[in-house]
């Protein structure tokens, strides 16, 4: 669990609490900091604060969001700012809750414990993925076809992960390079078809479940 909270009395007061239900809370002054220890220790969940030195939390939750590592990390954003346009801008940029302060510490500890429920029950369905012969174990890091284990790069796992869980939709290349390659890395969408193509090949025969959109991108049939 991490705290992002410049002052420090607030800080301590969310870090007591959290300790008493039995958690074990990180804490953090500064946005630039937050962002270090966020992708260094990959916390359950984000309590962040908005008007922090150096980096504003809405920054801060935008580059979270945009990062591999970081982006299903939930984030609950508390600040003084109570405006609906901001909560709605928050929650735009991927915050799961946002609470006004002053705020009362047993409602921020139920929030947070009801998202903590709620996003590890969706983690533990997501866990396993699969579409007909197909078998994606996400934490085990193997996948399976017709209850036969194959061998995947970890990039081509990632590519087949992608598309499991977007069973039934057509994804651009470009979207394909931002959540497999990550934002800002210098591949063409040529290596998507150039993983595709090897992957297919791995998958044998239930390789046909991936479709080719001819010009646009790649999806695999729901079945």
């Amino acid at each position: 669990m991490l705290i992002v909270e410049d002052d420090e009395d607030i800080l301590n007061l969310i870090a007591y609490n959290l300790q008493g239900a039995g958690m074990e809370p990180l804490k953090v002054r500064d946005g630039m900091e937050a962002l270090k220890v966020a992708r260094e220790n990959l916390p359950d969940l984000i309590i962040l604060d908005l008007m922090l030195p150096g980096m504003d939390g809405t920054e801060v939750c935008k580059i979270l969001k945009r990062e591999e590592g970081t982006r299903d990390i939930p984030v609950v954003m508390v600040t003084a700012k109570g405006e609906e346009m901001d909560r709605i801008v928050g929650l735009e940029i991927g915050a799961e809750d946002y609470i006004v302060k002053p705020f009362s510490p047993r409602e921020l500890l139920l929030r947070v414990k009801t998202i903590l429920k709620r996003v590890r029950g969706s983690e533990r369905e997501k866990r396993v993925l699969t579409c007909g012969p197909i078998r994606l174990d996400s934490e085990a890091h193997e996948v399976f076809v017709e209850g036969k284990r194959i061998t995947l790069t970890p990039t081509e796992f990632r590519v087949l992960k992608l598309l499991l869980e977007r069973s039934g939709r057509v994804l651009s290349r470009d979207t394909i390079l931002d959540h497999v390659w990550g934002e800002g890395c210098y591949v063409t969408p040529r290596t998507v078809d150039t993983h595709i193509a090897r992957l297919k090949k791995k998958l044998g025969w239930a390789g046909h479940l991936i479709k080719t959109e001819r010009g646009f991108g790649y999806g695999i049939k729901e079945v």
